[in-house]
């Protein structure tokens, strides 16, 4: 019977072998693919990176472009050229409203009823309230 329970202890610790060669393989194997996919992913995201870097110096490029041909002097050799007849404006385009334009408007709305002339004049009259109960 001892030769049996030898036996049995190698076979026991052959499997127990194997099986540990086949989990540390599978683990390594698992590393290797994580590894793989984060150096896929690295490539991608550099890939990416100078497509944005690309966009942006064209994105730039275009803009200088746009801001030199609307500069004044190009625009009037344009209108010469193409002979459109175009004049420059003699007037700012662009007005900043420093104050709030709600009391703005309302000013400008109600500017004939609070005008110094409608007072003097005596045409603005007064509003007056009454209570429902009282005669007067």
């Amino acid at each position: 019977m001892n030769k049996k329970d030898t036996h049995a202890f190698v076979n026991q610790l052959l499997i127990y072998t194997l099986v540990m060669i086949c989990f540390s393989g599978s683990i390594g194997l698992g590393t290797v693919w994580l590894r793989h996919q984060i150096s896929l992913t690295a490539n991608n995201t550099k890939l990416l990176e100078q497509r944005i870097v690309e966009a942006e110096r064209h994105l730039s490029e275009l803009n200088t472009q746009v801001t030199g041909e609307q500069s004044i002097d190009v625009l009037a050799r344009r209108n010469t050229e193409w002979k459109l007849g175009l004049v420059l404006p003699k007037e700012p385009q662009v007005v900043r409203v420093s104050e709030s334009p709600e009391r703005r408007l309302a000013s400008r709305n109600n500017a004939e009823v609070f005008a110094p002339e409608a007072v003097i004049t005596g045409t603005v009259t007064p509003v007056r309230f009454r209570l429902a109960n009282n005669s007067r």
